[in-house]
Parts: structure tokens; sequence; C-alpha cells
């Protein structure tokens, strides 16, 4: 709860502080301020359960130390991004303390979707993700692929809305107890009755939007694209974790007890994603571009958490959270730095910007999922869990060979930083590289290789 209260208050502070703040740097410190505010209190009630706000929810929210540990990581990504990302959100118009505002409001509804237990705060909760997304993604309001970007991703965005409410009114409909409860919709282990089934198919076809799943994605690389990068890096990250996170939760606790009924379309929607992701990642020549079509593909291997619904792939999801928004954070934040987003533009990368080379490998590495970093340890987790599970083992062998295949397009930025010339010309905004900027990314570069090591570090606070 502290940090659902605490987030919106300090959104509606900085949306309002934008009237009287007229320095374009201070926005940023109040931002930093207030996600370490949140981080903190909500550490807190991790640790000791102690909420600061007392108020009746009528148990329409939920808190234990598995979504308190997925608001920890988003809070603390989110700290990351405003420490890497806040020079450049200052670069993108006039209304700085607005942009702050609204990833705050985002946060909101990230926390609200990560202890919702009912349809209903479900509901709310995206909408308040993704009503402020339109607005970053059109913030650049003199770029037409931005506008173009905005207006594609609110309509998609609409158009899945309406296909979610729909499958809430049948399960509504359909429910014994007439109940918004996601526990309460279905009892027992028979045959799903047909408005159930509806409601269900709606609601994976809604959220597969959300995530970005095939055959579901196809507004993904055009939004991603479109909207300032600096933007791009956030909606690519937290923002996609929590909507995983939500899936996951609406599917185990909504229609767990039939799991077997509906795994099979589960494991059509991975075997596309992670098709459709690889094999349309490698003919990009755009970085940011190969960025949003592989994080489609990281989407297949996330969706192996709904697949198994088991302790092991919590776990996989929570370490899954983890590094990709690390590894993503970080590579977006130097290509935010870079003058030319082509694969070509990071030619000989490594000579002009050493320390930028270096992380960027290990993000890349990470993405990729070579051991010693994060991604192999949290790829590991979801296809051990997959194996568990005891089923369609073809599919664990379709996912190693689509991680293979990654190798390929992120293994092409490598070799271009490290065995390319450039032209001569600065490749990257050599002003804006400073001293603080190099430390974060190493810091996020230890991270990572840290948490592929020590995985316990963060998988051990599930059990508090």
């Amino acid at each position: 709860m502290n940090a659902i209260i605490l987030t919106a208050a300090w959104g509606v502070l900085m949306m309002l502080g934008g009237a009287f703040i007229k320095s374009k740097a201070m926005p940023k410190y109040l931002a930093i301020a207030g996600v370490v505010l949140a981080l903190a209190l909500n550490c807190i009630e991790l640790n000791s359960g102690a909420s600061f706000f007392s108020i009746d929810v009528k148990g329409m929210l939920g808190f234990n130390s598995f979504n308190l540990t997925f608001i920890n990581i988003a809070l603390g990504c989110t700290l990351l991004y405003f420490l890497l990302n806040g020079r450049d959100i200052e670069k993108v118009g006039e209304h700085v303390s607005e942009y702050f505002a609204l990833i705050f409001f985002v946060l909101c509804g990230v926390t609200l979707i990560s202890t919702f237990n009912t349809l209903l705060v479900l509901f709310i909760g995206i909408e308040i993700v993704t009503i402020p997304l339109y607005i970053l993604t059109g913030s650049d309001k003199r770029n037409l692929k931005s506008n173009e970007a905005a207006l594609k991703y609110f309509l998609m965005g609409t158009f899945s809305t309406g296909i979610m409410l729909l499958g809430i009114a049948f399960l509504y409909g359909g429910s014994e107890t007439g109940s918004f409860y996601i526990t309460n919709i279905i009892s027992g282990t028979g045959e799903m009755p047909a408005m159930i089934a509806a409601g269900l198919v709606l609601l994976l076809i809604s959220m597969s939007f959300k995530v970005s799943a095939a055959p579901f994605h196809f507004w993904t690389p055009d939004v991603y694209d479109g909207a300032p990068t600096v933007f791009t890096s956030f909606m690519a990250t937290v923002v996609k974790a929590a909507a995983f996170f939500a899936f996951v939760r609406l599917f185990e606790n909504t229609f767990g007890s039939l799991h077997a009924q509906w795994q099979k379309l589960i494991v059509i929607l991975i075997a596309a994603t992670l098709l459709v992701g690889n094999l349309t990642a490698v003919f990009q020549q755009s970085v940011k571009r190969m960025l949003a079509y592989s994080s489609i593909a990281q989407a297949g291997f996330m969706l192996f958490s709904l697949f198994a619904l088991s302790s092991m792939a919590k776990e996989g999801l929570i370490l899954y959270t983890a590094a990709y928004s690390l590894a993503s954070i970080g590579i977006f934040a130097i290509l935010v730095k870079m003058n030319d987003y082509t694969i070509d533009g990071f030619n000989g990368l490594a000579k002009q910007q050493p320390v930028l080379a270096i992380t960027a490998t290990i993000f890349l590495l990470s993405l990729t999922g070579i051991p010693l970093t994060a991604g192999f340890q949290s790829k590991f987790y979801m296809l051990l869990a997959a194996v568990q599970n005891g089923q369609h083992t073809w599919l664990v062998i379709l996912a190693v060979l689509c991680a293979a295949l990654s190798a390929y397009y992120y293994f092409r930025v490598i070799q271009a930083m490290y065995f390319k010339d450039s032209a001569g010309a600065e490749m990257a905004e050599s002003g804006d590289i400073t001293i603080s900027f190099k430390v974060l990314l190493v810091i996020t570069a230890v991270l990572i290789i840290v948490l592929g090591i020590f995985p316990g570090f963060l998988t051990d606070w599930l059990y508090f």
C-alpha cells in the first residue's frame, strides 16, 4: 500500500509543481527523491509488513512477498532509469516536470496491477499504466513519427481494452457467484463452462496485446521506434514486465485450477512469439527496431512462467524481470547517446568510447543468455520450470534454438563495436557522456553479473 499511495501522491505533486518550477534540472532530482522514498517504504513493508496507510480496500488488493518483491524491482529499475536518462528526459520538450509526473502515474498503475484481487482493479490499473504512455509516446510533438506512433498505440490500446472489458463481462456473467474477485470466479476442476471459456480467450488476447505476444505484437516495433528513445526504454522494461506480472497473476489465481484445459493455448502463443520475434529481429538494420523485435522474443521466454505456473516459474519471472530490465535500460541508455541508431552507427565504438562498448557488450550478452550473466540464469529458471512441467519438451528445444538464433543479431552489434572501423565522425554525444553516466553503466553491468552468479540474492526475497 505504501508504494501505491506514494507514487500517486508524488505524481500529483510533480504535476502541480511544474507550474512553479522554472529549472529544467530540478524535476529530475525531485523524481529521484520520490522513487527512493517509495522504494524505502516498500522495502519496509516487505520486511516487516508495516504499511503507513491504513485503508480498508475490502480485499480488492493483496500484498505478499511475491508482489512486493516485484514492486521493489520495478521501483529499483525506475531509479536506475532516472539516474541514467534524467538529462535526456529534459531534452524531450518544455514540460519536464509533467513527463516525470506521468511516469509516476505509470508506476502507480504498475503497483495496482501487481496487487489486484479483482478484475475491476486490474482494468483500472492497466488504464492508469497505458494512458500516460500514450502521452509520452507522442511527447515529441514536432516529430511526425512520434505522433503516428502515439495514434497507433492509442488505437490498438483502446481496441485491446475493449476486448478485455468484453472478457470481464463474460467472466462475471459465467461465474457461479457473480463476483469480480479473481479467486471466486471458478471453483472445482470440472469442464470449463462456455461463458468462462469465452472470457478466458478474450482476456488471453487482451493481455497478449499488452505484453506484445505474437500474433498480437504488430503495434510494438512502430510504437517503440516512433516514441522518443528515452521513453521507449521505460516502456520496454518496467511497463512490459508489469504487464507480464499481471498476466501471470490473473491466470494463476483465476484459471489455475483448470490449467490443463488452457495450457495448449499458451504453448501456441510461446512458439509463435519466439519464432516471430527472433526471425524478424534478424533482418533489422536499426538497433532500436532490433531491440523492439527482440523484446517480442524475450516475451516468448517470459511466457514460460504462465506455461509452468510453479514456484520455479515464479522465481524465474522475478529474475527475468530484473535481468531483462537492467540489460534493456542499460543498452537503451547507450543508444540514446548515439548519433546513428543503425548497426553501422556502432562501428568502432570500442575505440572511441571503450566503457560504453564494454558495458554494452555485457548488456547484449545478458539479453542473449550467455552464462555468468543474469540473462542466462533467468532463461535457465524458465526452461527448468518448463521441463519440470513434464509436457511439450519440444517447446524447450525450440526456445534453446531461438536463443541461439538471437546471438546472431545481438552479436552483430558487438562485432560492429570491436571489429569494424568508424568513418571518423564522432559516433556518440561525448558532451553528454559524463563520468557519472559511465559509473552508472558499470554498476548496472556489475549487477547483471552478480545476479548471474548469485541469483539467490533476488529470489530469496520471495520467501521472507
